[in-house]
């Protein structure tokens, strides 16, 4: 697998608390990880905790194997996830802080994610781009709970609240997904600050334009800018 990612500041925020990790090789038993992450926490303590929570997540790729690969990324994240709260408990400054997580990697025909928050992982698939995540957010929970439609949850003013993160609290609910993937599948990763400023159809059509990896995620970023920014925006793309 390949992959490319772009993070930018976007046109509101004074830092870029956005973390993204690609590595096309092996990292432990993995073949390969693609990782994003969006910290949030006063002063600089959401860039520290997207930061750190790749780290540990990786720390831990390195240091433990498994033939079970869906269950060595959930228990790298819940590892993450308690150093990051420690870090919080540790030092005033962190307080309160956490980040959203999602990862990928790739074996033979599957891919395998893990995600906490609301970070996306789509699959663009036959020209048509499916969100294989369910954001932990408190308007997709009316949603589920049949109290909100999904038309009503888009334009809800808190829509932007994430009911799960990483680092906020000692244990987190962790999901992970199997996917077998298909030949000339496009995976997207992103972060809110793109989602937020692009539909779906927009970033369909984006990843679907005859152009090289590259200039799809520059793409993404210049549009998501260009409808206000307001917030960092992260993206990574992966293909074969």
């Amino acid at each position: 697998m390949i992959g490319l990612g772009k993070t930018d500041i976007g046109k509101v925020r004074p830092l870029n608390e956005d973390t993204l990790y690609i590595n096309d090789r092996a990292i432990g038993c993995l073949e390969n990880l693609y990782i994003v992450a969006d910290g949030m926490g006063g002063h600089n303590a959401g860039e520290v905790a997207s930061n750190e929570s790749v780290r540990f997540f990786c720390e831990y790729i390195e240091n433990n194997k498994s033939d079970e690969i869906l269950d060595l990324m959930v228990s790298a994240l819940r590892y993450a996830n308690k150093k990051v709260y420690e870090m919080s408990l540790e030092n005033e400054g962190y307080s309160n802080m956490g980040t959203t997580f999602v990862g990928a990697t790739f074996k033979d025909d599957t891919g395998y994610f893990v995600h906490v928050g609301d970070s996306r992982v789509y699959i663009a698939r036959g020209n048509k781009l499916h969100q294989i995540t369910t954001d932990h957010t408190y308007v997709m929970e009316m949603v589920r709970a049949g109290e909100m439609t999904l038309e009503e949850a888009k334009v809800n003013p808190r829509r932007n609240i994430i009911t799960r993160a990483i680092g906020t609290n000692e244990k987190v609910v962790v999901d992970g997904l199997v996917s077998k993937m298909m030949k000339n599948d496009i995976i997207l990763l992103c972060s809110d600050g793109l989602t937020g400023m692009l539909s779906d159809d927009e970033l369909n059509d984006i990843i679907n334009e005859d152009s090289g990896i590259n200039d799809k995620v520059g793409k993404m970023i210049e549009e998501a800018n260009r409808n206000g920014g307001t917030d960092n925006i992260t993206a990574i793309i992966i293909t074969e």
